[in-house]
């Protein structure tokens, strides 16, 4: 069985709100909690990124800045004892390694951002679209049963798709959607919403 985790706003901070608190910038704010459309919320932060002159370097020295969330740690270390874990993200690959260093390097599948030589970042390029989805798929196309963890509207269909999908404080709007899924907002409940689905799934 594999747990497929989300990681910002279940294991790091939203990297683009920590930016934006960082700019002051109130547009580098929105997420996937806000806008579905995931190239439509890359390319608005795209735009502003080149219309305030900021670079990859500037976003990464926020990052360094950045810890793990109260809990995470210890809440993945005992996921990994329990199940394999993999990180589904739609974070960048440029972005995530000073914090998966202090998670001690779980596997992540993400995206990466195209980059000139002066640091500007010009585009991003998925994995694949919907890559969340359907790397569960695959997985189960594997074999492996797969329960699935996320916050936000570009988790829902990996959620959808998995044995069973679990939410970790996502906003109201979210819940009232998407009501099929189990909600926590801390890690002990986390925990045990992990091993009630295991259960759950063992017994079908």
């Amino acid at each position: 069985m594999i747990a497929c985790l989300d990681l910002e706003g279940v294991l790091i901070p939203e990297i683009w709100i920590k930016f934006a608190e960082k700019t002051g910038i109130e547009g580098l704010k929105l997420t996937t909690r806000d806008i579905p459309d995931y190239d439509e919320l890359m390319q608005g932060r795209l735009k502003i990124l080149r219309e305030h002159h900021l670079k990859l370097q500037d976003i990464q020295k926020v990052i360094g800045e950045m810890s793990p969330l109260e809990g995470a740690y210890d809440f993945l270390k005992w996921l990994k004892s329990e199940f394999q874990v993999v990180i589904l993200s739609d974070t960048f690959y440029q972005f995530a390694g000073p914090l998966m260093a202090q998670l001690e390097y779980p596997t992540l599948f993400c995206h990466k951002l195209i980059v000139d030589s002066s640091g500007n970042i010009n585009d991003y390029q998925l994995r694949i679209k919907d890559g969340k989805t359907k790397a569960v798929a695959a997985f189960q196309q594997l074999n492996f049963q797969v329960i699935a963890a996320g916050d936000s509207y570009n988790d829902t269909g990996m959620l959808k798709q998995a044995n069973a999908g679990i939410f970790f404080r996502p906003p109201p709007s979210i819940i009232g959607e998407f009501p099929q899924f189990k909600v926590t907002d801390n890690y002990n409940d986390f925990r045990s919403a992990f091993l009630s689905a295991r259960a759950n799934i063992q017994k079908d």
